[in-house]
């Protein structure tokens, strides 16, 4: 039996004021058997010396409030606490209370039931890797917390670990590029795989930071350091919710300048969190803040400027803007920064976060079960509850995961690959773009169609990476069910090919690019919206640092973009031609069709077909030689690279019209 006065002693010197060290004395000898992280025994973090005795009160009176009959347990424990009272004043009791109700309730230590987590943990001063957040954080089947109202898990360390973000430094297409960019200049090396780490191996990047080590693709991905444990986790826990609000969405923050907060708070929505818990566990404290659920927390990594370089490493003085969803964003009406926003406006969050269930109720949920997989009765129901399943249109490369890491996992892995991309796919057919024929007339054998594609989306479609591409594929079938006319077919290995199923010379490395169109007549023009780089002069570029301007940039412009906004100039179009039709929100295409000796009535589909790499992409970029290609090469060969259908409409046409 611990004694109090040994538990006082800290007291004596401090008075009631003293908390943090009466926290450490409980921490050590009342959570006996329990690793303690790092950080909970360093005094330059530790939470407790920025909360006062009032912190601790309110803390115990939520706690009170919620569950009397923990409370009445948690007074039954033994007669320390009754000795205790005698001594200590009443708010610093209460925390000490809270704490043995952490190491000891019944609550918190049912044996014989452990949820599953992940089997290795990398705690640092600053970062601790998924599998402890997973502790408290992922369902369980003997808890009802973290599920919707169907009993589906929603828990994030179920839903996160099958995403790109998870997967963000696994990812073989972004080692494959970074290879390649360091091919090409090698003399700058070290700052291309830095800036690439930042936001692909953030935990470890910052970590290395802080450490006065250079960053580098040997130490964080071929090693078996710390900082490799680190980076494998990819976008974790502690990097998004470590991030603090001051200076988000500011220019200077952008390609990948966030900052870690340094005083061990974890950031979320909810109002008065139950801290006690996680800082036991972790050595955090939940910390009430709406940022998290602001575009600007998004827009560190996901606004992203390059510069260009010559082959020799110099700079060419020229700047693109990699990737933008962001100020993209911003430039719409989607943008609820703004003092008024309108009625479509909605963030980052919104869509690719939702607080909705698969079937679009809203979830309310205890956001937290016990270590030991039971319910936790002091935390009340929550909402909003964010999915962290970070729907996206990745899931060529989501597929590509699937058949490498996760089948190299486990059945249960590629299970949740595979929802995942169910789940996305579901969220590009009915969140992204519709299309259109808005006018098909028939007149002497000679069927014109207009054809409007409309995005939905908050940023450009497609937007970020310039592998992106986004195009119509429309077929013309006569009464025979013979095709009359077709433009954007393509083959099984989704190259864009005519009607003869030859493949299209701007699909090859090296050919020529596909224009923008406006009316088409033939099967080798094809509508294809997407960014193709060039370098500063003037030449195609498929390398980033060599890129110094867009030659072509017709992604569909979001809803309530204006050439006049602040980032206006930044997200302009390039090489529409002045279309007149291609405007905020959507486009306009207009295709001639011969319908001579061809009987109607005739039907006619349109489709919107997605890919994550275009095939000229892919061509160009296999043409490197280092083994991380190679690699890439071969879950390339082996994966089903298909466009996903956004959206299609059919419409029938008599000859009589």
């Amino acid at each position: 039996m611990v004694k109090a006065s040994d538990a006082m002693a800290p007291l004596q010197s401090d008075g009631a004021t003293n908390a943090k060290s009466v926290v450490k004395i409980w921490q050590e000898r009342f959570v006996s058997g329990t690793a303690i992280p790092s950080r909970l025994v360093s005094t330059s973090l530790l939470p407790c010396s920025m909360r006062g005795s009032a912190d601790i009160a309110e803390s115990a009176q939520m706690f009170a409030s919620e569950s009397q009959e923990t409370m009445d347990r948690i007074m039954r424990l033994n007669h320390v606490t009754t000795s205790l009272h005698h001594v200590l004043s009443s708010s610093l009791v209460m925390g000490v209370m809270l704490i043995i109700a952490a190491a000891t309730s019944p609550i918190l230590a049912q044996d014989g039931v452990q949820a599953s987590v992940a089997t290795e943990i990398t705690d640092t001063k600053f970062f601790t890797t998924s599998g402890r957040c997973a502790q408290c954080h992922s369902s369980s089947p003997n808890a009802k917390a973290l599920r919707d109202a169907q009993g589906r898990s929603v828990a994030p360390a179920d839903l996160w670990p099958t995403t790109m973000m998870a997967n963000s430094s696994v990812d073989p297409l972004w080692r494959a590029v970074v290879a390649s960019e360091v091919a090409l200049t090698p003399s700058r090396k070290k700052e291309i795989e830095a800036k690439c780490l930042r936001c692909h191996a953030p935990m470890a990047s910052v970590e290395a930071e802080i450490n006065g080590v250079k960053p580098s693709r040997a130490l964080f991905l071929d090693s078996d350091s710390t900082y490799a444990k680190l980076a494998a986790d990819g976008v974790s826990c502690t990097v998004c919710h470590q991030i603090p609000p001051e200076g988000l969405g500011d220019d200077t923050s952008f390609s990948g300048k966030f900052e870690i907060g340094r005083h061990g708070k974890i950031f979320g929505p909810h109002a008065r969190p139950f801290a006690m818990p996680m800082y036991r566990h972790t050595g955090y404290v939940p910390t009430e803040s709406p940022h998290v659920r602001k575009s600007a927390l998004c827009a560190s990594c996901h606004t992203l400027f390059t510069h260009a370089l010559n082959s020799d490493g110099t700079a060419t003085g020229h700047t693109l803007l990699e990737q933008g969803p962001y100020v993209e964003w911003q430039n719409s009406h989607y943008n609820d920064e703004v003092p008024s926003p309108g009625e479509h406006a909605a963030s980052c969050q919104d869509c690719h976060m939702p607080t909705a269930d698969l079937d679009g109720n809203p979830i309310k949920t205890r956001i937290a079960r016990n270590p030991h997989g039971f319910d936790f009765p002091p935390l009340r129901p929550r909402e909003p509850f964010g999915r962290h399943g970070f729907l996206g249109a990745n899931t060529l490369m989501l597929s590509i995961l699937r058949d490498s890491v996760g089948a190299a996992d486990s059945t249960q892995q590629v299970a949740k690959f595979n929802t995942s991309i169910e789940q996305s796919r579901k969220f590009l057919q009915e969140k992204t773009a519709s299309i259109t024929i808005s006018n098909a007339t028939l007149k002497d054998r000679q069927l014109e169609i207009d054809v409007l594609v409309t995005n939905f989306a908050g940023h450009k479609l497609p937007t970020a990476y310039p592998s992106r591409r986004v195009w119509i594929r429309l077929c013309v079938e006569d009464a025979n069910g013979e095709t009359v006319f077709v433009s954007g077919d393509y083959d099984d290995r989704g190259r864009i090919v005519d009607d003869q199923k030859q493949l299209l010379p701007f699909e090859q490395a090296g050919g020529p690019q596909s224009a923008h169109q406006t009316e088409i007549r033939k099967s080798t023009q094809v509508q294809i919206y997407e960014s193709v780089m060039a370098d500063s002069h003037g030449e195609t570029s498929y390398s980033l640092l060599r890129a110094a301007q867009y030659q072509k940039d017709n992604r569909l412009l979001p809803a309530g973009w204006r050439s006049d906004h602040k980032r206006g100039q930044v997200t302009s179009p390039a090489g529409t031609n002045d279309d007149d039709n291609f405007m905020a929100g959507s486009d306009s295409v207009r295709y001639v069709v011969d319908t001579a000796n061809r009987l109607s009535p005739f039907q006619i589909t349109a489709s919107v077909c997605y890919q994550t790499l275009g095939a000229r992409y892919i061509a160009e970029l296999l043409k490197s030689d280092v083994a991380e290609i190679e690699y890439f090469r071969k879950l390339y060969d082996a994966a089903d690279p298909k466009p996903e259908k956004l959206a299609e409409a059919k419409k029938i046409v008599h000859s009589k019209q």
